[in-house]
């Protein structure tokens, strides 16, 4: 067993209650397409990616490549740290797709318009690697990424707290994805509860979460990243978020056990 670490790049104006949702959005026309607080996310990222040699998949949400200082910033750490930086897709928008009723025209549409815009920009780091925005995932979305290429879906939270974001059950989506030739890598979870991205700092979960990636598995590095696409290797799959490296004036760590 090892451990597949990833991060997305999610910005202030990404979060659900700005952007997505069809209930719980509310836009906000100030907030900027590179904030400085990602800005500081990176630097201290770069800081964490200098002090260990772990391979990471940074999942980008296309529509932020509209602002060239953000590509230059991934393209840095791609220079930087060599094939340590593989890029996955995090969607075109952050729209939580299975919020909404069943759009396979729209996903198709946003899928293949994300996936040009990261191959060009990224051409030899990109993998067909998806993560639904938000962890928002319908059974239907599956033969879409299996049309369009995408070999990898990690968007699944098994915690029975976000039963409803996967539609029109987990059971389905696995099914689905399974069905059409998409290993799907589900996010680490502790007693049922989640462990990834905000339960590393919600009030109630987040002492389960750091205890949880305390006991991980030896992360991946380069030498390891062809188990992602292969189902005979059991991974253990975790997320933050580069915003989380802004923390702490850029302190802020992953709580990974060794690194």
């Amino acid at each position: 067993m090892r451990t597949w670490c990833t991060v997305d790049t999610d910005d202030l104006r990404h979060v659900p209650s700005h952007q997505g949702h069809p209930t719980r959005s509310k836009e906000e026309e100030t907030l900027p397409d590179y904030s400085q607080r990602l800005q500081e996310g990176f630097r201290g990222f770069k800081q964490w990616m200098e002090s260990n040699e772990i391979a990471v998949t940074v999942f980008v949400i296309a529509d932020q490549c509209a602002n060239s200082e953000f590509v230059s910033t991934v393209q840095d750490l791609v220079a930087t740290f060599g094939e340590r930086i593989t890029i996955g897709c995090h969607g075109l928008t952050h729209r939580s797709w299975s919020a909404w009723s069943k759009d396979t025209e729209g996903f198709s549409r946003d899928l293949e318009q994300a996936t040009t815009i990261l191959k060009k920009h990224f051409p030899d780091s990109f993998r067909p690697w998806f993560r639904a925005p938000a962890g928002y995932i319908s059974d239907w979305m599956a033969p879409i990424l299996s049309q369009q290429a995408y070999t990898v879906d990690t968007s699944v939270n098994p915690s029975w707290l976000v039963r409803k974001k996967s539609s029109p059950s987990r059971a389905m989506v696995l099914k689905s994805m399974a069905s059409n030739g998409i290993l799907e890598r589900q996010w680490k979870t502790r007693f049922s509860l989640p462990t990834c991205g905000p339960a590393q700092h919600i009030m109630g979960l987040r002492w389960n979460a750091r205890q949880a990636w305390k006991g991980l598995p030896k992360p991946l590095g380069i030498e390891d990243l062809h188990c992602i696409e292969h189902p005979e290797h059991e991974l253990t799959t975790v997320y933050w978020h580069i915003l989380d490296h802004s923390r702490k004036n850029q302190q802020w760590l992953p709580p990974i056990k060794g690194v």
